[in-house]
Order: structure tokens, then sequence, then C-alpha cells
């Protein structure tokens, strides 16, 4: 099997976002962008990412889906939802939302395509503005550019050592540019979520690998 081909078979079995997965329909939106970060929040303490994303999904059926609702919550309410998705470091992962939500709001007027227009299709600086966030850190802010690269193009490709853990994995080019060669631009956000299963979940390597 080429690795073009075991690229097209990984997206297959494992090329669904983390974004997909807690419900959110991706676009260069504010809302859904502000849901992106809000996950990538959630992934950062190192949960199961089933647990952040469900933990996310809770958050935006109890309407605290937007930097404003958010914002205006109470710690209880943000602390409830994450205790129905039975997340944990509700506390302080609750403090965190709400005053990131105020963050958003204060800094890009709640519209993360200012923060887009700062970073400049420059990385290295979208990840200091995004790792600003509380609680979030580099790995969140890995955790939001593999995700948003579907729909900021200027940040592909972003495979990074989560994504590159899995290409070793699966015996594909660790180094990046390489990586993104086997898919096309549009895939490359669904592609390194496959990636990063597959570095985390033997099931998933043995079945694209064998």
């Amino acid at each position: 099997m080429s690795q073009k081909q075991t690229a097209a078979r990984l997206l297959d079995d494992a090329g669904e976002t983390f974004a997909a997965e807690a419900g959110i329909s991706l676009d260069d939106k504010p809302a859904p962008l502000y849901r992106l970060l809000v996950l990538a929040v959630l992934l950062s303490s190192r949960v199961q990412a089933k647990l952040g994303t469900r933990a996310c999904r809770e958050l935006v059926d109890s309407d605290l889906g937007t930097p404003a609702k958010m914002g205006a919550a109470t710690h209880e309410q943000v602390h409830d939802a994450l205790d129905r998705a039975k997340f944990l470091s509700k506390d302080q992962t609750a403090d965190a939302l709400i005053e990131g939500a105020q963050l958003v709001a204060d800094r890009w007027s709640g519209d993360l395509r200012g923060m887009r227009t700062e970073a400049d299709g420059d990385a290295a600086r979208l990840a200091e503005l995004l790792t600003e966030v509380p609680r979030l850190g580099p790995v969140g802010a890995d955790i939001f550019t593999r995700e948003v690269q579907a729909v900021w193009p200027e940040f592909r490709p972003h495979l990074d050592g989560k994504a590159t853990a899995g290409a070793q994995a699966l015996g594909l080019p660790q180094d990046p540019a390489a990586l993104a060669d086997l898919v096309t631009g549009d895939e490359l956000a669904r592609f390194a979520a496959a990636l990063v299963r597959a570095g985390l979940d033997d099931d998933v390597a043995g079945r694209v690998g064998g």
C-alpha cells in the first residue's frame, strides 16, 4: 500500500475533526470559531478527547456557545454544564471559560476573526494570541490551529507533534510538508485529526496500517 493509499484509508477510518465530533459546524464566523476555542480550552486539560467534546456539546446546548452568553454566565451555570458532561476540574475550568469569553469580547469584540487578522498568517503569532486565553496552553493552541486550518487556509499545513506521532505509527513521513503532500489542502484538518487518533489509539493504527 502506498503512502497516499494509507492516508486515504486513514481519512476514511478516522477523518472526523474534533470540532465535528463536538457538534461544531466549523465556519469562518464568530460563533463556530468561539466554540472551537472553547473546545481547545477543554482539550488543553489533557482529558480524553471524547470527554472534552462531550463537555463542549453540553455547554453549547446550555446556551453558552457565544462569548456574550459565556461572559455573562455565572460560575454555577458553567460549572453545572461541565458537571452534566462529567468533566473534571470544573471549578477552574468554569472560571477560565468565563474569563476567556470576556477577553474575546474585550480584545476582538467577540469575533475571533480579529485574532486571525492580528496573526496575519503567522502561526507563531497565532499561538501567542491563543495562549493569552486562560487555561489554553501550547497544547490547546495546537488543537485550535490544527482544526481552524480548515477555514483559515493561511495556517496550512499545521501538523504538530501529536499528528506526526500518528504518522510514525503508520509508517508515514514525519515531516509536515511531506505529510501534507499526501492529501489535498481542504483535507488537512481532517487528516491532522485522524493522525492524532492514530497516535493515541492502537486500534486505529491497526485498522489503517494492517
